[in-house]
């Protein structure tokens, strides 16, 4: 198993993981569907070094966004030196394998090595499953908001409260959350 960035020649393995991602949504009652998502974005994250892949003998297994700024979503919490993981999109041919807890620990090694206090993340809407699944993986769930800017956001944060969850790394350093 490695973790590399993401290079243009992955765009469409990319693109296509996200297809099956928001077929699958689909076919869970009451989940947010992804929008498709515009191919300059991930064409940014990856000249960035924003886009991440985990490589299972030389196959894309899953992939992952990044960022370090996430205002619209985190509003005031945003202040905090923090990395924001997105869009993680796990190869049909790999479920099962509990990615999100090996993209955790990789976030929280890599958050340190930049300096970062928090690791964070967000879905939508009140899916049960989903966040007892990221509170399994570590984060703490801080709830769920009502967004008072999505302009700027995939069309999909409209649609429903967005969930919050974080991992703080500093526990000693308050955050603008404590």
């Amino acid at each position: 198993m490695e973790i590399k960035n993401s290079t243009e020649k992955d765009i469409d393995e990319i693109f296509r993981l996200y297809g099956l991602a928001s077929e699958y949504q689909k076919s869970k009652e009451g989940v947010v569907v992804w929008p498709t998502f515009k191919r300059q974005l991930v064409e940014t994250e990856i000249d960035e070094n924003r886009q991440w892949k985990l490589l299972i003998n030389n196959q894309i297994a899953c992939v992952w966004a990044i960022a370090f700024d996430d205002e619209q979503i985190w509003e005031e919490k945003n202040v905090d030196a923090a990395i924001y993981i997105h869009r993680i999109a796990t190869n049909p041919d790999f479920r099962g394998n509990n990615f999100v807890a090996i993209i955790v620990e990789w976030a929280k090694e890599y958050a340190t090595e930049l300096n970062k206090d928090y690791v964070r993340l967000d879905t939508l809407g009140n899916n049960k499953k989903l966040i007892k699944y990221y509170v399994n993986a570590g984060f703490e769930f801080l709830g769920m908001f009502d967004l008072k800017n999505t302009d700027e956001l995939p069309g999909h944060y409209k649609e429903a409260p967005a969930c919050l969850f974080e991992i703080n790394l500093n526990p000693d350093k308050k955050g603008t959350n404590n």
